[in-house]
């Protein structure tokens, strides 16, 4: 059995050798640009997923379900203008296109008089609102630092069961699809050292989820392993997903319209709506594998594999298949008794 704690120390100091990755199964940095983003993403179909304005068009053409677009602000003229698009929204979310890494995002539950109220409780102004998009369409937050737009969201409401779970914000699961097949996914925690994000780097937990059946398997934190959320003390190992199979199926469905084979794909279950989606990445990273304590490589050999055919299968029949691949009976009668054990 593989030592996870002696890979994750290995990996977060950079002494870990490529061949000792790929022996553990582990897909590296290299492996994967050359070998998935290289081969299966276009570089003329990177737009798509890299301006968010693009990804909401092509999508919800399709059909995929987002939250709804209140507006967008891509002149410097209208950047004053931000809070009359915002009245009687009670909360919203500005976003930036082409931001990556939750950088520039801005998310308000209320107002307080003249004052908007971010999840952590603080209070900002007119002026700070003003002063945010100005800087997104600056391109403060953008790839490269080119000039941005401000997309203008409403609010996603959490769903019940992520309740004492997260705080400040509402968590998100990343589903990592090759050839339009799930692969392997976690959900990701705010914290109050991610300031509210769901964002690794910042301090989110990321909880591994068990493809088949959608129940944690594993946790970490900046790359370490816990047990319960460092917050609100949750047993992380109780955690189950709702409405998993059609989180997978929405997930397997953005093959099929984007064209791109190797996608991370971020998908938030709000309250009333369901799963909806809120972005893809044509350059997912690789903290998932510590997340869910299984290597990526075995099972994207498996998709390496597959014929043409295999790929142009609805994407229901396309999950069924994840489901009963990538479910690691093992890992998962594991995960089962400690479950029990967190909740007795």
């Amino acid at each position: 059995m593989l030592n996870w704690a002696i890979i994750r120390a290995a990996m977060m100091n950079g002494l870990i050798a490529p061949w000792t990755l790929a022996q553990a199964g582990m897909l590296g940095i290299n492996r994967r640009n050359r070998k998935y983003i290289g081969q299966y993403n276009p570089r003329s179909l990177f737009p798509l997923v890299d301006d968010k304005r693009k990804t909401r068009t092509t999508l919800s053409e399709a059909g995929i379900p987002m939250a709804d677009l209140i507006g967008v602000i891509d002149e410097q003229s209208q950047v004053k203008r931000i809070a009359d698009l915002v009245d009687g929204h009670q909360g919203f979310a500005i976003k930036p296109a082409k931001g990556s890494g939750g950088k520039g995002i801005l998310i308000i539950t209320h107002k307080d008089g003249e004052h908007w109220v971010k999840a952590s409780g603080a209070h900002i102004s007119r002026q700070d609102l003003v002063r945010h998009v100005s800087n997104i369409l600056s391109g403060l937050y953008s790839l490269g630092g080119a000039a941005d737009v401000a997309l203008v969201e409403s609010l996603i409401h959490q769903a019940p069961h992520f309740n004492d779970y997260t705080v400040e914000g509402v968590p998100d699961i990343r589903v990592i699809v090759c050839r339009g097949y799930p692969v392997m996914a976690m959900v990701r925690l705010s914290t109050h050292a991610s300031d509210g994000k769901a964002n690794l780097h910042q301090g989110a937990v990321g909880v591994g989820i068990d493809i088949a059946t959608g129940v944690a398997l594993a946790a970490v934190q900046h790359g370490q392993p816990l047990s319960h959320h460092p917050d609100t003390n949750k047993p992380l190992g109780a955690l189950t997903i709702p409405d998993w199979e059609a989180l997978l199926v929405m997930a397997a469905r953005c093959y099929d319209v984007t064209g791109l084979g190797y996608l991370g794909i971020d998908i938030v279950v709000d309250r009333d709506r369901g799963p909806l989606l809120l972005e893809l990445n044509a350059r997912p990273g690789l903290a998932i594998q510590l997340a869910n304590n299984a290597g990526l490589l075995p099972r994207l050999r498996r998709l390496d594999a597959l014929s043409a055919a295999d790929t142009r299968l609805t994407p229901e029949a396309r999950v069924a298949r994840s489901r009963e691949w990538f479910a690691d009976q093992s890992v998962f009668d594991q995960a089962i008794q400690t479950r029990v054990q967190l909740t007795e």
